[in-house]
């Protein structure tokens, strides 16, 4: 499964945006039940989870992003969203959606965020 997402761009600190992600026609018929996440992998560093969304919208994140990033679904439009305040430089990174745990990697968005 392959994950595509899109929404990323350069934005100064403190500013915001938001991530989208769609889901394939594969496995629109099963995107309801499953656990989505948002990762993302910095220069020289390992991928991380940052967000991620159970089928009853329950949310977990990472300790760096929480109280500034907010994971979202919509079921009906087999999207799920990342909306992302506050943004800091360390931030930066391209930014992945999939499943929790992770299947095959997508397309990823780059995200810059300039100090």
């Amino acid at each position: 499964v392959q994950l595509q997402a899109s929404g990323g761009g350069l934005v100064q600190a403190g500013g915001s945006l938001r991530l989208s992600c769609a889901a394939p026609r594969s496995i629109t018929s099963v995107f309801n039940p499953l656990t989505l996440g948002w990762y993302r992998q910095a220069p020289g560093k390992q991928r991380e989870l940052v967000a991620a969304i159970t089928s009853a919208r329950s949310t977990n994140y990472a300790d760096s992003v929480k109280g500034r990033f907010t994971i979202s679904r919509d079921n009906s439009r087999k999207k799920v969203y990342l909306q992302m305040n506050n943004l800091k430089p360390e931030d930066t990174a391209v930014y992945y959606c999939n499943t929790d745990p992770p299947g095959q990697w997508g397309q990823g968005t780059q995200v810059t965020v300039s100090s």
